[in-house]
Parts: C-alpha cells; sequence; structure tokens
C-alpha cells in the first residue's frame, strides 16, 4: 500500500520545485510517484498534507565519528595547529564512554536526516556502530606518515584496518598533504586504483599549510616539533600546498576538505590536473577552528562541484547538515536551491551512491525530510522532521 506525502513544496533537486506537490512512497521507502497537485486531486488520493518542505535525505561527506567523545572539550579558534595538537591530547579515553558516544552521535545523524556518511576512521573502533546504524557509512581509513622511510609500514598498518572492517564500504585515504610523505601518498594512490575507489583528503585549512610548502615556516614547525619528528629531510616546493600534493594523485576521483584558504591560482591548477575532484565544506568546523570560511562565492564562480559535511563533535556543536546550510545561507548568502544540491545529490554522486539517493525521483530510497523555509526560501530553522 502507497503512503502519499505532500507538503507546501516538494523539491525533487533534479527538477524545479512543486507547489503543494505529493511523493508516493511504497513500503520499502521506494519512491513510485511524484505528482503534481492537479494530478493528485484528479486521482482522489489520501494524503498526509504537511506545512513545510519536503527535500531528499542529506549526505554528510565529512565527519569523524571516532571523536564524537569529544564534544565540548576542545577550546575554539585556536587555530588548526593547537586544535590539533588538542585532538592527539584528548582523542583517548574510555572505550565504553567513546563506544556511548558514537551511538549517541550517529542516532542524531539519522534524526536530522541523514541518510549517508564518508566517515573518517584511524581505527576500527566504529565498526560496531556503522553495521547497527540506519545510516549508510563508507569509511575513510586514514593514513598518516610524513616520513618516507616509514611509509610501506604505515601501509601495512592501514591495510589491517581496512581488512578489520570486513564488508562495510572502506577506502584508504591520506589524511592531509603535511602529513603524508610523497611516497605514501603513491602507496596510496595504487591502493585505490587497484580497488577502484575514491579518496577524501584535508585540503588547505589555514595559510599555515600553504606557508609550510612554500617556503619551510609557520605554525606546522610548532607541531611537527610537539610530536618530536625530524623533518630536517624536508624541502620546501615553493608551491602552495594544493599545487605540491595534487600530482602525486592526479586523475583520481578525490574528495578535498575545508579549502578553507584555496585561492583561484590553486582551483586552476586542480582543474587542470584531476577533473574528478569534489570541494566539500565544512563551514562551523571552520569557523569552530579558525574563525574563516572559505572563498565560497570564487568555488561557485568556478563551478566546482561543492558537498556539505560536519566535520566532528570535537570541532562543532551538533552533526547536522541543514545547520551547515544555514550558515553558509547566513554569511555567504547561498541560494537555498544551491545549498540543496550541495547536501544532496552532490555527496550522492561522489559516494557513488545517486541511483539511490540523492534526488526525490522514481525508484530511488532517498528519504525525505520535512524542513521549514519562508515564503522566498531561506532556511527558518535547523529543525528536521524526518518522514521517511
Amino acid at each position: 500500500m502507497l503512503r502519499y506525502f505532500s507538503a507546501d513544496w516538494i523539491f525533487p533537486v533534479s527538477s524545479p520545485p512543486i507547489k503543494n506537490g505529493v511523493v508516493a512512497v511504497n513500503p520499502d521507502s521506494e519512491i513510485e510517484e511524484v505528482l503534481t497537485q492537479e494530478e493528485a486531486t484528479s486521482l482522489g488520493l489520501a494524503i498526509t498534507k504537511h506545512k513545510g518542505s519536503i527535500v531528499p535525505g542529506f549526505i554528510n561527506t565529512h565527519c569523524h565519528l571516532e571523536l564524537s567523545h569529544l564534544l565540548g572539550q576542545i577550546p575554539e579558534q585556536t587555530g588548526l595547529v593547537e586544535f590539533v595538537q588538542s585532538i592527539i591530547k584528548s582523542r583517548q579515553g574510555n572505550i565504553e564512554e567513546i563506544k556511548t558516544a558514537m551511538y549517541a552521535a550517529d542516532q542524531k545523524m539519522f534524526e536530522n536526516g541523514i541518510v549517508a556518511v564518508g566517515d573518517i576512521s584511524n581505527q576500527i573502533s566504529s565498526k560496531e556502530v556503522k553495521q547497527h546504524s540506519k545510516v549508510y557509512y563508507h569509511t575513510f581509513i586514514e593514513a598518516m606518515g610524513f616520513n618516507p622511510e616509514r611509509a610501506n609500514v604505515i601501509m601495512d598498518y592501514v591495510m589491517e584496518i581496512k581488512q578489520a572492517f570486513g564488508s562495510l564500504p572502506t577506502s584508504i585515504v591520506p589524511h592531509a598533504p603535511y602529513s603524508v610523505s610523497p611516497e605514501l601518498f603513491g602507496l596510496i594512490k595504487a591502493e585505490a586504483e587497484n580497488d577502484n575507489a575514491f579518496i577524501s583528503i584535508h585540503n588547505q585549512e589555514t595559510d599555515d599549510e600553504n606557508a609550510f610548502f612554500e617556503n619551510k615556516s609557520g605554525g606546522f614547525l610548532d607541531l611537527y616539533q610537539f610530536l618530536g619528528l625530524d623533518i630536517s629531510f624536508f624541502k620546501p616546493t615553493k608551491k602552495t600546498s594544493l599545487q605540491t600534493w595534487l600530482p602525486y594523485i592526479k586523475e583520481q576521483k578525490t574528495l578535498l576538505v575545508h579549502n578553507t584558504v584555496s585561492s583561484k591560482a590553486d582551483i586552476a591548477f586542480a582543474k587542470q590536473n584531476n577533473n574528478n575532484l569534489y570541494w566539500c565544506l565544512c563551514p562551523q568546523a571552520n569557523l569552530y577552528i579558525e574563525n574563516a570560511l572559505p572563498d565560497v562565492d570564487l568555488l561557485i564562480e568556478e563551478n566546482v562541484k561543492i558537498t556539505l559535511g560536519t566535520d566532528s563533535l570535537a570541532s562543532n556543536q551538533q552533526l547536522n547538515i541543514l545547520s551547515e546550510m544555514i550558515t553558509l545561507q547566513k554569511y555567504k548568502q547561498v541560494t537555498f536551491e544551491k545549498l540543496l544540491s550541495w547536501a544532496t545529490i552532490n555527496g550522492a554522486e561522489f559516494l557513488e551512491l545517486d541511483q539511490q539517493i540523492g534526488t526525490i525521483a522514481v525508484g530511488k530510497k532517498p528519504g525525505l525530510n520535512l524542513i521549514q523555509l519562508s515564503v522566498d526560501f531561506k532556511i527558518e530553522s535547523d529543525q528536521v522532521k524526518r518522514l521517511i
């Protein structure tokens, strides 16, 4: 038996919004029909009408479920270098407390209308939560090691974690340009090619990142000292971070995360060297850590594929994609329909789930969220009512 959902507006994403439209869903949560008000009226259907707008389920392309126990524990706006040091000092804890926090975070994401997550993992601790979750997870297992001599040992270690995740979807990925040697990048690329995998990397979160590669200066020198790492072998490339590392994984499908200081020249370089890039924005985490936002207008102008992420509860008060959309609406005046495509179909395409989710279309199971918009399509609240 079909259920019929209607609202003031239906936003299929793949087509224009439908005023007072109707979505027919079967018992398997698959969409059977998308109807106009006139079509539904002519059929005399029993329809559940809601106040608000119905949109597809949201996709969170960047999260760190493992860090959920750090909610409220890391100081805000200290800058990335100090933030990373705080994470290293604080991430260990009581195993049961960490697991409980992950289960709670997963449930909140489900309640916030998130249907799929690209999640960063450094260990196996999130496996149980993901196995029992109503949310789809693709786990990005991070490889970290700036010393080229340790590349093979590190790769062997992350391969063991990948195997431990079993049949759950995974990829081995580089953590960030400043924590992965060219040799380790090469091993990651070879594994991605062998596994036909897409990857994710933290990119250009701070000016210090560019300064390190351009002239071996800035705050990252303090980070290496904190970690007790000898980086005397490293020679600056005289190029920005992105222009240094991107050639190592040329042509690989890649999600660039944060992009807080990516410039027009960086974007042009990226386009020339990889035509399969997605640019993930995590605005609330950017404000939490650096009190800065990427040049969103530039990314729009350059017509790159943008997705949205929440980052972790170590750098955010909540894991809510609608809240991220509100932040970009407030600070960058991005239109709702643009934000919606970033929050749905673009993320689904990156995670290679666009045949199942991302738009309200016949044959898909995207989930249905009810949200509140003003008459001029501005998001009025970060509260999501999950209809399916």
